[in-house]
């Protein structure tokens, strides 16, 4: 596994968390966007505007540049938007008779509620809306032609901006720490906007061609509007720090506090009755953060500990920026798969993988990489083969690091830990000892090491290959005492399993005759062996730290890559983005 540091982006997620609507035949439900070879039909208004006008219009287009909006330069739409307007021969769009179209005012409504959807209505130019209407007063009072021209090609521009933003995100994850290709989302902007819109009703309902089709996408929509309006309601009052954890029947001076905060965010149910002493930690108040703390990803054994507590204080407006990230991230994903796929989400610490009817078929706990040094990177692949009783080759980091250090403090290391030195054909290297010029061939590459297979094998018993320039994958392990802990990240970026068995049954399901039971037995065999897929499994590596399953439950989990925080940053720069 390479050791890799973090970058912006590799944050899914979100986070494809659990990405469905996995089929690609005729009956998929996943909505379809116009494809970008449709062509424009042309429609020539030459009334519309002076002769100076269009030369104007002209000019504000080849600028790429309107001084008017929030975000002047449009020099990364330039082309969508010369297109748009050559199918209207350069005249207007969105005014006829030097007034507002019904669809643009229409259109102006949606990027005021931009906001419900995660973005932000100030992006679009929201303030500037009003005074943009106001200086297109009624014909007989001679509107100017810069005002129409100014609001047509401002509309133009933040409803192009406004429709990409839903559908593929702000910021491009096609980089190479995020390997996930949108040119197959990308779609015939002008074509789509002229025919859907301009031309079109306009309303509302043409967003759900745009957004990603998944149903715990629209569930976190849902779960945005309620903190919202959750964060309008709290009083942010700080929990105090106690010298140690809160225990129940504690005296804890927070009492009142976390009774009004746990009421808001439902984790204490309204009609549940209290005790009458509120300086006492106790009763349903300590279910009541159990509650919270499996919501949070945290131990639920109602003590108020530092990790609790800080969760606790989190403000509200920050749980709303941190839905809004994870919808950013939804938006990164492909919008169809030719099979089912398996989603690991890195901060829940979970996979899954999908069944027919966009169910989960298998669920699991994961291990993945340490939050300091060892990333597990954020990407998409297929996985192509299974191997059972792998072996492990060593990376020659974690050689030089930390087995080579192992060897030289005790002789008995490798014979203990089934390790053995191995050339570039793979030959087993024999010595009765360790010389320096074998150690030195390890840390220059020449020679590696090897774990054999077996129980004590790294890898466990099964190892899921998904080609990747990472050197990562899915695998079992002997160190089965971590998936009983709430933070999981153990691992030098490769996936450990929690109950590999049962995804190898899932991924092998349509290869003939591989049983669970004999999946067991190869499991439990001699012999190493390589099964490829009949149909290669589409894997997702998510980031998403936000998670609302079919039970309506609203999880947050810790940024422990501080992915968050970097796309944030990157949001809060402005357009252009890079596409």
């Amino acid at each position: 596994m390479k050791s890799r540091v973090s970058h912006l982006r590799r944050g899914f997620l979100l986070l494809a968390l659990c990405a469905t609507g996995c089929n690609s035949d005729s009956s998929s439900m996943v909505r379809r966007l116009p494809q970008a070879t449709s062509l424009l039909v042309t429609i020539g208004r030459p009334d519309q505007l002076s002769v100076e006008g269009q030369s104007s219009l002209r000019a504000v287009i080849e600028a790429a540049e309107l001084r008017g909006m929030r975000w002047p330069d449009f020099r990364d739409y330039r082309k969508e938007v010369t297109r748009f307007y050559e199918a209207y021969s350069y005249g207007l769009a969105w005014v006829r008779d030097m007034q507002p179209t019904s669809q643009a005012r229409a259109a102006i409504g949606l990027l005021l509620k931009a906001d419900e959807k995660g973005l932000s209505a100030d992006d679009y130019d929201g303030p500037r809306w009003a005074d943009r209407l106001s200086r297109l007063k009624p014909a007989s009072q001679h509107p100017k032609e810069s005002d129409a021209i100014e609001f047509d090609v401002a509309l133009t521009v933040s409803m192009m901006r406004f429709l990409s933003d839903l559908h593929i995100g702000r910021v491009n994850p096609q980089h190479p720490d995020f390997e996930i290709d949108i040119e197959d989302k990308k779609y015939d902007l002008p074509e789509f906007l002229k025919e859907q819109i301009v031309d079109g009703s306009g309303d509302a309902s043409i967003l759900s061609r745009v957004e990603p089709p998944y149903p715990m996408y629209q569930r976190t929509i849902q779960a945005l509007r309620m903190y919202m309006q959750l964060a309008r309601q709290d009083d942010y009052e700080v929990l105090p720090p106690a010298k140690k954890p809160v225990a129940p029947g504690n005296l804890y001076p927070g009492v009142p506090r976390l009774i009004r905060f746990l009421r808001l965010v439902g984790d204490l149910p309204d009609g549940v009755a209290l005790p009458a002493n509120k300086t006492i930690y106790q009763g349903p108040l300590v279910d009541a953060v159990k509650s919270f703390q499996r919501r949070h990803g945290l131990t639920a054994d109602g003590r108020i500990d530092a990790s609790t507590l800080w969760a606790l204080n989190v403000p509200l407006y920050h749980r709303v920026r941190q839905i809004q990230l994870t919808l950013e991230r939804w938006r990164w994903l492909p919008s169809d798969y030719q099979h089912s796929p398996v989603v690991v989400n890195i901060p829940e610490f979970r996979l899954r993988a999908y069944g027919d009817q966009f169910h989960v078929a298998v669920m699991m706990n994961v291990v993945v990489g340490k939050a300091y040094g060892h990333h597990t990177p954020i990407f998409a692949s297929k996985i192509r083969y299974v191997i059972f009783r792998p072996y492990w080759n060593v990376p020659p980091s974690i050689a030089r690091a930390e087995i080579l250090p192992a060897i030289q403090r005790d002789p008995d290391y490798m014979a203990r830990e089934n390790l053995e030195i191995v050339d570039s054909r793979e030959n087993v290297i024999r010595a009765a000892s360790l010389s320096p010029e074998i150690l030195q061939q390890i840390r220059s590459g020449a020679l590696s090491i090897r774990q054999k297979p077996g129980p004590k094998n790294s890898l466990g018993l099964v190892k899921f290959v998904f080609p990747n320039e990472y050197d990562v994958y899915m695998h079992d392990t002997p160190a089965t005492e971590l998936f009983s802990k709430s933070r999981r990240d153990f691992s030098h970026g490769c996936i450990r399993l929690e109950k590999p068995a049962e995804l190898a049954a899932w991924v092998l399901r349509d290869n003939p005759g591989w049983t669970p039971e004999r999946i067991r037995a190869a499991m439990d065999g001699e012999k190493t062996q390589e099964v490829t897929l009949t149909h290669p499994i589409p894997v997702l590596i998510v980031y998403g730290t936000v998670i609302v399953l079919e039970d309506q439950i609203v999880r947050f989990y810790d940024d422990i890559y501080d992915l968050d925080a970097e796309l944030d940053r990157d949001l809060d720069k402005g357009y252009p983005y890079r596409r």
